[in-house]
């Protein structure tokens, strides 16, 4: 019997990255990884990642670092760029790419003294208000860039969407439309798309995409899921039924007796809670998998345990299997029913979670 295990199929990284690799056939990759690989493992996702990506891409210098000590020699992009002046020789003595995305960071690179310059990519922010430079101040951040010895010819240019995901809101268009005007005859590289725009929107992939959540097989896209792009879900989150309870019309069950039985029913406790990082807030009626069939939560989830109905004819077992979500139950359905997105449920896996690669 086994508790809060994620089985991750490694053959699911190579499928996607194909898929989407055939959608922006143009373009090069930055296989996003941060957060580690969004809950799928960092060096594992790397290692499976290795000989169809550029390059990958981390939010915090940690990553990058963990990466290299492991040997990972493809290029690494810090996509928020580094944090303080004295991340700059770390950056360079471990060849890390960086964003710079405001005058600090500029001015850190005007001040260093460095052995040889770092490529760098600006930050431009053409509407989502998040990171990046003012339109206005590109200019001025280019030619600062190109006269800095410490920064690497030619510049590269980065920027991020907001809405993306929304495919007839026009600020993702806006947003395009932005970029080009600010690049145009600058002869770096330019990036723009990540999931969603690299999905969505092809006018967006320029000479990089970014690809994060759609490697591991979940749509970023409301209301959609990752099969409807042709991505495999690389994780199936599982755990065990450790009782089978007999529960009579009117029980209440679990904490605050959220839950009352409407009939006479088996409850199945599984052996996983918010302690591994399923969702405390799930309602009643979200959906698990039992011996193939769709059950329902009922009452609060618990740190280590939560309850299904089984129903009243239930042959179930302890030890049987449970599936939490996974190819049969999308993590995007859910987090609908939980109210986020699948990024959110995938990430916050805890380190209790037994994690089997295969």
């Amino acid at each position: 019997m086994k508790a809060a295990t994620a089985i991750i199929r490694k053959a699911a990284f190579n499928h996607n990255i194909d898929v989407i690799r055939a959608m922006a056939p143009n373009s090069c990759t930055w296989a996003a990884i941060k957060a580690n690989g969004y809950g799928h493992g960092l060096l594992p996702v790397a290692k499976a990642l290795a000989s169809q990506t550029t390059g990958f891409g981390v939010a915090r210098i940690e990553e990058a670092l963990k990466l290299r000590a492991a040997g990972v020699v493809k290029p690494i992009l810090l996509l928020e760029g580094f944090y303080s002046a004295i991340d700059l020789p770390v950056v360079l003595a471990n060849n890390l790419q960086t964003v710079v995305h405001c005058e600090e960071q500029l001015h850190a690179f005007e001040c260093a003294t460095l052995e040889h310059p770092v490529t760098v990519w600006l930050k431009i922010d053409t509407g989502m208000h998040r990171l990046g430079v003012h339109p206005e101040d590109v200019g001025d951040f280019i030619e600062r860039l190109n006269a800095c010895p410490n920064v690497a010819k030619p510049l590269h240019f980065i920027s991020h969407f907001g809405r993306a995901d929304e495919p007839e809101h026009p600020l993702t268009q806006q947003q395009i439309d932005v970029f080009k005007t600010l690049t145009a005859g600058q002869p770096g590289y330019k990036s723009l798309a990540a999931s969603s725009g690299t999905l969505l929107w092809p006018d967006s992939h320029f000479d990089f995409v970014r690809p994060g959540i759609s490697l591991y097989g979940i749509s970023p896209v409301s209301e959609r899921t990752g099969a409807d792009f042709g991505l495999q879900p690389a994780m199936t989150m599982t755990s065990s039924l450790i009782a089978v309870r007999r529960a009579q019309k009117g029980d209440a069950i679990g904490y605050g007796g959220r839950w009352i039985a409407p009939r006479d029913t088996k409850i199945g406790v599984v052996a996983i809670g918010y302690g591994d990082g399923y969702p405390r807030v799930a309602p009643d009626g979200t959906p698990l998998i039992v011996n193939g069939r769709r059950v329902p939560l009922v009452g609060r989830v618990s740190m280590d345990m939560l309850t299904v109905d089984l129903g009243p004819d239930a042959t179930d077992r302890v030890g049987d299997e449970v599936i939490l979500w996974g190819p049969e139950l999308p993590v995007e359905e859910i987090a609908q029913h939980v109210g986020t997105i699948g990024y959110e449920l995938v990430t916050n896996i805890t380190s209790r979670v037994d994690i089997i690669y295969t």
